[in-house]
């Protein structure tokens, strides 16, 4: 049903209220350790934190990779090129989103997204054939699936193979991986033998789970980045990375009856359930064209849903069967996490392409059961990114045990993991000394022990330790 003006203006005013509840973030600035208003650094007994927002200064690497707090230490976990999978071949490059998930006697098993697009010429080290593995033996991505023991020694197998751009995705409440292609490329495009920009899934428990990949047709084939399943509802959130036009937030509605679990999207019929792209209103029951719009934290939009007149794209892309005024639209919508009874979202920047106001990266949170999307990060545009000392363009993202998201940077200039708390004070955890390549892939481990994350460039996962430690909230 459509959200009218008088339901969504009691439901914005509720939202609204709530901003400081959901446990994520409010205001973000855009320098490290800026703040929406003029309250200290540091907290004493009048405000009942005692703590001290972040963990200090980046402290440079002598071995010249990755820059972290005093007392923090990383060690490389996959390296293309140079580590190799159980087979012999060498780790794949450009790895991309992370997922992970928590193993037997103490280990950790992390997917892996490798954003290798097109043919497999084209690239030194594409994710291997394995035999069983292999959805088009044309193209060059897939995932892997890392298993880290204890003791440090590391295992990595394929996952998926013949899959392209694979990039975001997503984790399952059934334990499982969403890889997402992010690419139109049709049969016969850029040297591909089958059709592509689907949704896969990998199980990282189960190897004979993942023979003879299929794509998840019933997600729609388009530009996908990130995908999240409320795990009350069943329905799916999917992003879209994609210009001219701007991209959209989807949403999967299953069928009648339909039970998640493992092995049960793959067996859906292409055209299961409906997909529908999201159309927001303002607060006056206007109609909202771009989220560039939106300028101050905060800001609550309704969200009504539009479905999708034709989800495999055979003749226009997805993005392009709405005409203006019946979606609304993004600038690199990106990273999501499921969190807090719903979903945060990431759109990267904005800039001249957009209608709005240009920024240097949102992030929105869904809530589905008041249907309603809330501004809660906004980063101004960032004037000098090639000095150290502020962040732009976010891209993945995860909820961290200690409270807060920590964000992976995919911007222009220096590239940083970066937090930020509920109430927007943000504050760096590394930066990447060694080239000027995006991290991605950031995630914690099940204990909440180690972060991991990737410098997509050449391809490198490390495995941050230190003191973690529950971050003020304001």
């Amino acid at each position: 049903m459509p959200l009218n003006r008088r339901e969504f203006t009691k439901q914005s005013a509720v939202a609204g209220a709530g901003l400081a509840l959901t446990g994520a973030v409010g205001a973000l600035a855009t320098a490290p350790e800026a703040l929406a208003s003029d309250e200290p650094e540091s907290y004493g007994a009048g405000h009942g934190h005692g703590r001290t927002l972040g963990y200090g200064p980046l402290v440079a690497d002598p071995d010249g990779m990755l820059a972290l707090p005093e007392g923090f230490s990383y060690r490389v976990v996959t390296h293309s090129g140079v580590t190799r999978l159980e087979s012999g071949e060498f780790t794949p490059s450009n790895h991309d989103g992370t997922a992970a998930f928590a193993g037997p006697r103490g280990t950790t098993y992390l997917v892996n997204n490798h954003e290798l697009k097109g043919p497999r010429s084209k690239w030194e080290h594409p994710v291997p054939l394995t035999e069983g593995l292999v959805y088009d033996p044309a193209a060059a991505g897939g995932c892997t699936v890392v298993e880290v023991h204890r003791d440090g020694t590391v295992a990595e197998w394929v996952g998926v193979a013949g899959t392209s751009t694979n990039c975001a995705g997503g984790r399952t409440a059934w334990g499982t991986w969403l890889t997402g292609e992010e690419t139109e490329d049709l049969a016969g495009k850029n040297g591909m033998t089958k059709d592509h920009g689907y949704v896969f899934e990998v199980d990282p428990y189960d190897r004979r789970a993942n023979l003879a990949p299929k794509p998840i047709k019933a997600f729609g084939r388009y530009a996908h980045e990130a995908v999240v399943v409320d795990p009350k509802h069943g329905h799916a959130y999917l992003t879209e990375d994609a210009s001219g036009p701007n991209g959209l937030l989807f949403r999967w509605v299953p069928p009648q009856g339909f039970e998640h679990g493992r092995g049960k999207l793959r067996a859906l019929a292409d055209d299961a359930g409906v997909l529908q792209a999201f159309k927001c209103i303002d607060s006056s029951g206007r109609f909202v064209d771009d989220l560039s719009r939106a300028t101050r934290i905060g800001t609550v939009y309704g969200v009504d849903w539009v479905d999708v007149p034709d989800r495999d794209a055979r003749t226009t892309p997805v993005r392009k069967q709405f005409t203006d005024g019946q979606v609304t639209r993004a600038r690199k919508l990106e990273g999501m996490w499921w969190a807090d009874g719903g979903a945060y979202v990431v759109s990267s920047y904005a800039r001249e392409e957009s209608p709005g106001a240009a920024h240097d990266g949102q992030v929105w949170f869904y809530d589905p059961k008041r249907r309603t999307l809330t501004l809660k990060v906004l980063l101004g545009v960032n004037a000098t990114p090639e000095q150290d000392g502020a962040f732009d363009g976010p891209d993945n993202i995860t909820v961290s045990p200690y409270g807060g998201l920590v964000i992976a940077e995919d911007g222009e200039g220096v590239q940083h993991l970066f937090g930020a708390t509920d109430s927007g004070r943000t504050y760096p955890i590394a930066r990447n000394d060694l080239n000027d390549s995006e991290f991605t892939g950031v995630v914690f481990s099940p204990d909440g022990e180690t972060l991991f994350a990737n410098i997509q460039t050449p391809g490198i996962m490390v495995a941050i330790t230190g003191p973690w430690r529950r971050q003020p909230r304001r």
